[in-house]
């Protein structure tokens, strides 16, 4: 039996560049639906030159682009935006990331597109979203760190604020688009008038979403949190420890049974069960005491002797990986997210692996990111039933 699609026969225009739009188009795509990205003309969507190159191509957009197909508009031409307006006509899901006000000027903002298309569900992503004060002001995912409150809180607390490693406000706010999409076709499937809706996804916003409870905690009692460098506040025993090797663990003891186990492991029965840290609340009070035991006991091991022995009485315990020891593990290779995928020039190279698992409809990776309009004949002729000589008149004008 041909395996089936979560996403199969929904179509999706992504008219995004960069990183939050069109990471939630990667996810569409792997999960089957089609996914149309427009990219301009000359040079294409900025990310195909960002970071490390491989023969003039970024190796990031072969897995933000994955299954996806490429065709070229110009969208500052009036051609270019009848071709979209088109294009509205026969997709169920525009996603895009312009700055707002952007697309309106070009005559194709949601109210244009109703009027083509009543159906269609509009997602889009920006700074500030679509609506208040900031809406017309350009907005990075670095800036929705900032002011989303997640880079106050990201360092040690004697020194300035620092950056996670990734593009983390792009990609919590395209995480959101895909679920705010999935619930919005979800809504037009029930509605029996099929209509559509905006989707208004605000980078500042997803990632103030991820706050926890910091928000009633000031409004109640005026306690900011701060930055704590690798502890969990208020929660412990959690924290990074160092080994013998040089090598940090994360070792997890919150939990009250935990907690004994841990202790018990490490040789500290007498702390296990006593009364003063049979609570968080307790051993919260006593962090830096705790914290220094279970460090003198990870100093003694390396850290895969450290971990075993913590394994083996259920204690969560994790080491630092960096990306040599996530392409070593077992567990990765197990649940197959590192997969290889063959780039134009014939060379194999690792990728991510899909996620979710879903059981009965997976996600795959069925091609890398195209190259620059790969797939305009094939939408033009085929999926728009142009006519060949109206296509090459259309790339003979610089239309796509």
């Amino acid at each position: 039996m041909k395996k089936r699609n979560a996403l199969e026969g929904i179509k999706i225009l992504e008219l995004g560049n960069l990183v939050a739009a069109p990471f939630a188009g990667k996810i569409f795509a792997e999960f089957g639906a089609e996914v149309i990205k427009v990219e301009e003309p000359t040079n294409g969507d900025p990310l195909r030159n960002w970071r490390v190159m491989h023969n003039d191509t970024s190796v990031w957009w072969y897995v933000q682009s994955r299954n996806k197909k490429s065709i070229t508009v110009n969208m500052r031409n009036p051609e270019g935006q009848r071709i979209i307006r088109q294009l509205v006509e026969k997709v169920d899901v525009v996603l895009e990331n312009f700055k707002p006000g952007t697309l309106e000027k070009w005559g194709l903002g949601l109210e244009d597109l109703r009027k083509i298309n009543p159906s269609i569900i509009m997602t889009r992503v920006s700074g500030y979203g679509q609506t208040g004060p900031y809406r017309h002001k350009p907005g990075f995912g670095s800036v929705a760190e900032a002011i989303g409150g997640l880079r106050y809180l990201t360092g040690y607390p004697d020194l300035p604020p620092v950056r996670v490693g990734i593009a983390i406000g792009d990609l919590v706010a395209g995480l959101y688009a895909v679920i705010g999409t999935l619930l919005a076709l979800r809504a037009r499937d029930e509605d029996n008038e099929k209509n559509g809706q905006l989707v208004d996804v605000a980078l500042y916003e997803s990632v103030f979403s991820l706050l926890e409870g910091i928000l009633p905690e000031y409004d109640l009692t005026g306690i900011v949190r701060e930055r704590t460098g690798s502890t969990l506040p208020g929660i412990a025993p959690s924290n990074t420890y160092k080994c013998a090797d040089d090598n940090q663990i994360v070792i997890g003891g919150n939990g009250d049974k935990i907690f004994q186990r841990l202790m018990t492991a490490i040789g500290r029965e007498d702390i296990a069960y006593d009364p003063e840290y049979s609570t968080n609340q307790g051993r919260a009070d006593n962090v830096e005491f705790i914290d220094q035991i279970i460090e003198d006991w990870t100093m003694q091991y390396p850290s895969k002797e450290a971990q075993r022995i913590l394994d083996e009485v259920s204690v969560p315990v994790g080491q630092i990986y960096g990306i040599k020891e996530i392409v070593e593990d077992e567990q990765y290779k197990a649940r197959e997210m590192l997969q290889e995928i063959e780039l134009p020039d014939g060379k194999k190279v690792l990728v991510p692996g899909v996620v979710p698992k879903l059981s009965v409809t997976p996600g795959e990776i069925n091609w890398s990111g195209p190259s620059l309009g790969e797939h305009n004949e094939e939408i033009y002729t085929e999926f728009m039933n142009f006519s060949f000589d109206k296509f090459k008149k259309l790339k003979e004008q610089g239309v796509i």
